[in-house]
């Protein structure tokens, strides 16, 4: 594909998080020769409402109509986290390359059928986990990468988040279009964050329980131990019922330094060793203003977002694989699956990723 042509997707699903997908495409349409081309969704009244809002030139409550465009070559899935396959097999089948809006699937069977569905067409496959793509996030990732830290202790990460009741008067919460509470939905870009920091974790130990949101399925409170492959150990602390919610926090701590990560914000940079820019990178952070979701999910800004579309139509262009491996979404995915079944046995769990 040429670098001036241009790109066209589709969004499938009109909920909250589809917005930001619509925001994302907007945003990036302009320099980087993207534009929204469809929107489709099961309610009538929504798609039409929603292809106002964003100046969307094609709606429909068929999903076939919105694939057979030839000028969409990308198609977003937006659509509640259980109910991400079919649409996504046939927006592949359509030859279509996919995004798929965080967890890929619930089931590690189900983000399996996917990948090798996308690579059976040769189509490209991304799931949104935005916070890998903050500055704070990959330079934090830099720096792990360069020994800095020397030998791993610790790799933790705390999700004490809000949500009010009324959140949960729909599919969220529920096992078959949620997947589960507090850690499938909230605590999941923590997880990929942790073992995108510090590897897949060779054992995880959870226990998970319902403290306040009494009237849902999956579990509002949840916590976890995990053994990594270097031998570090972590924690995982994850809840929808600590008001006023605090920001996601994630500590790293090393035989020569140690990091906090605050949503993209580097609120601890300690080493034993001083280098020249370390003051100025805590100067930086002491500056930043947090986007969090952490009260209200509709708090987060659309950034990591714009950038992983930004990486899909590179990839098209250029005809190259993605950067990250959709194969790092599926494993998320495996970890939460795997905590859940620890609490459910009440025995540790075995992983190895792909």
């Amino acid at each position: 594909m040429s670098n001036a042509a241009p790109i066209g997707f589709g969004i499938v699903g009109v909920g909250m998080i589809a917005a930001y997908h619509a925001r994302a495409i907007r945003a990036a349409s302009e320099a980087h020769h993207l534009h929204l081309a469809g929107v489709t969704g099961l309610d009538a009244e929504s798609v039409r409402s929603f292809a106002a809002k964003h100046d969307v030139p094609f709606h429909a409550t068929d999903i076939d109509a919105l694939l057979a465009r030839p000028d969409v070559q990308v198609v977003c899935i937006a659509t509640p986290s259980g109910a991400h396959l079919e649409p996504a097999l046939k927006a592949i089948a359509a030859g279509k390359h996919v995004i798929i809006e965080k967890p890929i699937e619930i089931t590690v069977q189900r983000a399996d059928e996917l990948i090798a569905a996308a690579r059976a067409r040769g189509v490209q496959l991304s799931a949104i986990f935005q916070a890998r793509y903050g500055a704070g996030a990959r330079l934090v990732k830099q720096t792990l990468d360069s020994g800095r830290l020397g030998r791993l202790s610790l790799a933790s990460a705390y999700v004490k988040w809000h949500r009010k009741p009324e959140y949960y008067r729909g599919w969220k919460g529920t096992l078959a279009l949620d997947g589960g509470g507090a850690v499938m939905n909230q605590a999941i870009h923590a997880v990929n964050l942790l073992h995108w920091f510090a590897g897949m974790p060779t054992e995880v130990h959870g226990r998970t329980t319902r403290v306040v949101h009494q009237g849902i399925e999956a579990e509002d409170t949840a916590c976890a131990s995990f053994r990594f492959p270097s031998g570090a150990l972590g924690v995982l602390e994850a809840t929808t019922a600590a008001f006023p919610g605090w920001e996601r926090r994630i500590e790293l701590c090393g035989e020569f330094g140690s990091i906090a990560l605050e949503d993209d914000r580097i609120v601890r940079w300690d080493f034993a060793n001083e280098q020249p820019d370390d003051e100025a990178i805590r100067a930086r952070a002491a500056q930043q203003q947090a986007a969090s979701g952490a009260g209200a999910p509709d708090q987060i800004n659309f950034d990591g977002h714009q950038r992983q579309i930004v990486e899909m139509a590179d990839a098209i262009r250029s005809g190259v694989p993605l950067p990250t491996p959709v194969e790092e979404a599926r494993n998320t995915v495996a970890l939460v699956c795997a905590l859940y079944e620890s609490a459910r046995t009440g025995l540790p769990v075995q992983l190895s990723g792909r």
